[in-house]
């Protein structure tokens, strides 16, 4: 018996086998490229299928099935919101994995000689679901469920995955469950207040996002070209609209001026946050973790420094913040955990 876990991310799709355990039996990885909307719910169904029936033709089987996605997760309706994923506003990914689980299930039934077939389907309102329990859930709770099961988070009842990644949020463990909110919303902190005046650019992505994202910082960058006309540093060897987060950190890293100026920025915005989460939730750690947790983990012992200035100080004397152990791995052994406590006995 095995587990699949799926991260979808805005630009690839990463899938793991899983023994109950956590051990990765075997790995996929396919790029999304441009597709969206139905483009991107068959490329998921697709992975589903090809990876039931290897297990299948191995004379084993998926026991049960949890995905990741990247926004928000609607339980009740069974439907995903996506920004990154063009058509992803109210796509039914339960109803199509379920599907693809049910076409392999009737597959495998009607093969002789399949050792340990998948189990039959289940028939409701006329539509084939299958009997392989479905779990989905957003990236930001797999996040810190992959590291409570595998990573850092690991006997913390209270803990929060801060992904600093194309946008910003946060998977919040409190009292060993996932706080999700009236709407399933909860920690969508790209769009925490942390600069005033308001500004416009602020309602497609909220403030926080807009500043200390991977894309945030790109536009920062960009912005402080326009004015600062006497810089002739690393950052004017790309037009500003080409610019990315991995460019400025590596300009950065070379102690280029604008670069520098940008990344501090960053570092308050990054420690303000924290700051914010430590005395709203009183959490045992915080997990800074996403894909700008590459290139800024050396900057963790700056962003607890600028986070004591202004967290609840008893609270902040008792957190460990610290970098994600399973780095871009979090989001699929998430996924695994789900599937692991949503298996039918």
């Amino acid at each position: 018996m095995a587990l699949l876990g799926i991260d979808i991310g805005g630009t690839k799709l990463a899938a793991a086998v899983f023994t109950e355990e956590g051990e990765i039996l075997s790995r996929d990885l396919t790029l999304l490229g441009d597709r969206g909307g139905k483009d991107a719910g068959a490329l998921v169904a697709e992975t589903v299928r090809k990876l039931l029936s290897q297990k299948q033709n191995n004379g084993s089987r998926i026991r049960s099935i949890g995905i990741s996605v990247p926004g928000i997760y609607r339980i009740k309706e069974g439907t995903v919101w996506a920004p990154n994923i063009a058509g992803w506003d109210n796509y039914p990914l339960l109803e199509e994995v379920k599907a693809a689980c049910a076409s392999v299930s009737q597959a495998g039934a009607g093969e002789e000689g399949t050792k340990d077939p998948v189990p039959a389907t289940d028939y409701e309102a006329g539509a084939a679901t299958s009997a392989i329990p479905v779990t989905i859930d957003s990236d930001r709770a797999c996040y810190i469920l992959g590291e409570m099961w595998k990573g850092n988070a690991r006997g913390c009842s209270n803990a929060i995955f801060l992904s600093v990644g194309t946008g910003i949020g946060a998977g919040i463990l409190t009292d060993g469950r996932i706080l999700r909110g009236a709407n399933d919303i909860a920690g969508a902190i790209g769009w925490m207040a942390l600069n005033r005046p308001f500004r416009d650019e602020y309602v497609s992505c909220g403030c926080f996002e807009y500043h200390a994202s991977g894309e945030g910082i790109a536009k920062v960058a960009a912005e402080y070209l326009k004015t600062e006309t006497q810089y002739e540093g690393e950052l004017r060897n790309k037009p500003r609209e080409e610019i990315t987060s991995h460019d400025v950190f590596d300009a950065y890293t070379k102690g280029d001026p604008l670069a520098d100026k940008v990344i501090r920025q960053s570092i308050e915005f990054w420690g303000m946050a924290t700051a914010n989460l430590i005395s709203l939730f009183n959490p045992e750690k915080i997990i800074l973790g996403g894909g700008v947790f590459g290139p800024a983990v050396s900057l963790i012992n700056e962003i607890i420094e600028e986070a004591a200035r202004w967290a609840q100080p008893i609270s902040r004397r008792l957190v460990s913040i610290e970098g994600s152990a399973l780095g871009g791995d979090a989001g699929v052994y998430g996924a695994g955990w789900l599937a692991r406590e949503n298996q039918r006995k």
